[in-house]
């Protein structure tokens, strides 16, 4: 298999997580990829050359890092981190959406403050930062267990290093502190400790 990824993407960071948690990361060739520049191989894959994306086993493309975790994770040995149905898996998945809500909202508001100080919009500033602070509260009362890994706790604890990394300037720590603790007990998990967005 192939991933293509950049060390600072938090969804390619997900999938990267995932790999190793599930024992896979001798059976994958990681790849690391500048998407901007229409990468040939990249490309070939994905026609909105976005990381990440993997090459499956059989040769499919995956363009999607919750369809990556979850091939990886059916694929992989040990529990499954996104539960097969019922009830837990959609809090899992409800915790997952929280966080990459976050990421999202962290994204769009990175991308408005690479503008030209003259074209960046503060009402969009404004709406992203909100948006951001809101899903990592609710992230925060929904009080991820590092102690129960799953997609959903793995993508909440990617989403805080990824804030705290991306946005020094945001106040991440107020009001927070079980996301706090997520943080420092994931962090030091090898899947974790190995794939930190500053490289």
């Amino acid at each position: 298999m192939k991933l293509y990824f950049t060390v600072p993407s938090p969804f390619a960071r997900k999938c990267r997580i995932v790999a190793r948690e599930k024992g896979l990361i001798d059976r994958i060739e990681e790849i690391v990829v500048d998407p901007y520049a229409n990468a040939p191989e990249l490309l070939a894959s994905n026609p909105v050359v976005q990381v990440p994306t993997l090459i499956a086993e059989d040769g499919l493309p995956l363009n999607d890092s919750p369809v990556i975790c979850e091939y990886l994770d059916a694929l992989g040995e040990g529990p499954r981190l996104l539960p097969a149905d019922g009830a837990d898996r959609l809090r899992v998945r409800r915790l997952e959406t929280l966080g990459n809500q976050a990421l999202e909202m962290g994204v769009k508001l990175v991308l408005e403050k690479r503008r030209p100080e003259a074209e960046r919009s503060p009402s969009w500033i404004a709406r992203w930062t909100d948006n951001m602070a809101r899903a990592l509260d609710a992230l925060e009362a929904a009080r991820p267990d590092p102690a129960r890994l799953d997609m959903g706790v793995i993508t909440a604890g990617v989403a805080v290093t990824w804030v705290g990394f991306r946005h020094p300037d945001f106040d991440l720590a107020a009001g927070r502190p079980g996301l706090m603790a997520l943080q420092t007990a994931l962090e030091a998990r090898p899947s974790f400790a190995g794939t930190h967005p500053a490289g």
